[in-house]
C-alpha cells in the first residue's frame, strides 16, 4: 500500500508541477499535507487491542468497522481500505477552505483541479496558509470568507482514515458521514456538485435507514432519529431561503447604475436585514444554534456564496431508486448511466422525476 501511495503522489507531484510558481506552492501544501494525514494512520484494530485506548475510542472505533462492513455486504459501496485506520490530526479541522467573490458581484471565484473539477474554494490543511491566502485575496479587493472542514473524501485515490475531528459524533451520525462519503467514492462527476452531493445524500438517506433496522433500534427510537434528521433538512432549508432571499437583493442592488458608493450602503443594509430575519427564524426553532457562529461573522459575498441548496436532485434520486424497487445495484447502473451524459441531458431526465 505504500508503494501505491507513493507512486501516486509521484504521479501527482509531476503533473502539477506543470503549473505555475503560485500553484507549484499551493499544490505542494496540499500533497504535504495529505501525506501528513497517510502517514500518521493507525490500524483501528490495532487501537481497538490497545490497553492505552481509552474505552470510548474503543467503543467508537468498534462501530466504525460495523459500519464499514454494512457499507460493504448491504449498501455496495466501494470501501476497500477506507476507514479501517484512524487519525487524530491534533486540530478542530481537517482543512481550511477559502472563498472569494467580487465585491459587487454573487459570483464565486473558481480554481480547478485535476482530480475534482472547477469548484468554488481553495483547500489549506494550515489555517495560517488560508488566512494568508485570503489576507491576500482581499488586499485585491474580493470578498473573502474562510470555513473549516472536518472530513473529506479523496475520491478514491487514497486509503481515507477516520479523523478525530469527527470521532465523537453520534453513532447515527458516523453511519450517515460514512455512508455520504463513500458515496462519492462510488460516484463522482468533476464540475456537477449538485449531482454529487444529491446522489451521496440520498444514499446516506436510504443507508441510514437500512443501518437502524439492521442494529434493531427500536422503532420509537428509529423514528425520532428519523425526524430530527428531517427537522435539521428543514431548518438547513429555511435558513438557505433565507440566505437566497438575500442574495436574490443583493444581485438587483449589484446591476443596479447606481455608483460604489451607493451599492455599499445598500449592501451593509441587507446584510442588516438579514440578521434580523434570522433572529426570527431562530426565535421559531427554540433554540437551535447550528447557525449561530456562521451568522456571528462578518457577513460579505464570499460567504453567502457558500450556502448553497445542493440537495435540489434528492428528490429525483430517491424516486430513481423506488422505481428500481430499492434495489441498489439497478438504481447504481442506472445512476452511472447518468452520470455518462452531459449536465443539461442530466438535468432534464432528472427534472422529469420530479412530481
Amino acid at each position: 500500500m505504500k508503494l501505491k501511495c507513493s507512486i501516486k503522489l509521484f504521479l501527482l507531484t509531476f503533473c502539477l508541477l506543470l503549473v505555475g510558481c503560485e500553484s507549484v506552492s499551493y499544490y505542494s501544501q496540499a500533497i504535504l499535507g495529505q501525506l501528513s494525514i497517510l502517514s500518521k494512520r493507525e490500524a483501528i484494530e490495532d487501537l481497538i487491542a490497545d490497553a492505552s485506548s481509552s474505552p470510548e475510542l474503543k467503543s467508537k472505533l468498534s462501530t466504525i468497522l460495523d459500519i464499514r462492513d454494512f457499507s460493504e455486504t448491504e449498501l455496495m459501496l466501494p470501501v476497500n481500505d477506507n476507514y479501517d485506520s484512524y487519525v487524530d490530526v491534533q486540530r478542530p479541522f481537517v482543512v481550511w477552505n477559502v472563498f472569494a467573490a467580487p465585491e459587487f458581484s454573487m459570483n464565486p471565484v473558481n480554481w480547478c483541479y485535476p482530480i475534482a473539477g472547477c469548484v468554488s474554494y481553495r483547500g489549506y490543511f494550515s489555517e495560517a496558509d488560508a488566512q494568508r491566502y485570503a489576507t491576500n485575496l482581499d488586499n485585491e479587493g474580493f470578498d473573502v470568507y474562510v470555513g473549516g472542514v472536518s472530513a473529506y473524501s479523496t475520491l478514491g485515490w487514497f486509503s481515507d482514515p477516520v479523523l478525530s475531528t469527527i470521532i465523537n459524533r453520534d453513532d447515527y451520525q458516523l453511519a450517515a458521514l460514512l455512508f455520504h462519503e463513500l458515496a462519492h467514492q462510488l460516484i463522482y462527476i468533476p464540475g456537477d456538485t449538485e449531482f454529487n452531493e444529491s446522489f451521496a445524500t440520498t444514499i446516506e438517506r436510504e443507508g441510514l435507514r437500512r443501518w437502524l433496522v439492521a442494529n434493531n433500534v427500536t422503532e420509537t427510537e428509529s423514528s425520532s432519529i428519523a425526524e430530527l434528521a428531517e427537522l435539521n433538512t428543514q431548518r438547513r432549508e429555511e435558513f438557505v431561503a433565507l440566505v437566497n432571499a438575500a442574495v436574490s437583493e443583493l444581485q438587483v442592488i449589484y446591476k443596479s447604475n447606481n455608483t460604489e458608493i451607493e451599492m455599499r450602503e445598500a449592501k451593509v443594509d441587507v446584510f442588516a436585514s438579514m440578521r434580523n430575519d434570522y433572529d426570527v427564524l431562530r426565535n421559531a426553532w427554540e433554540g437551535y444554534d447550528a447557525y449561530d457562529a456562521w451568522m456571528g461573522m462578518e457577513l460579505n459575498n464570499a460567504q453567502l456564496s457558500t450556502v448553497a441548496t445542493y440537495f435540489n436532485w434528492v428528490p429525483a434520486f430517491e424516486q430513481i431508486l423506488t422505481d428500481n424497487g430499492n434495489d441498489l445495484n439497478s438504481f447504481y447502473s442506472e445512476i452511472s448511466a447518468l452520470a455518462e451524459l452531459d449536465i443539461d441531458d442530466r438535468a432534464y431526465i432528472l427534472s422529469s422525476k420530479i412530481n
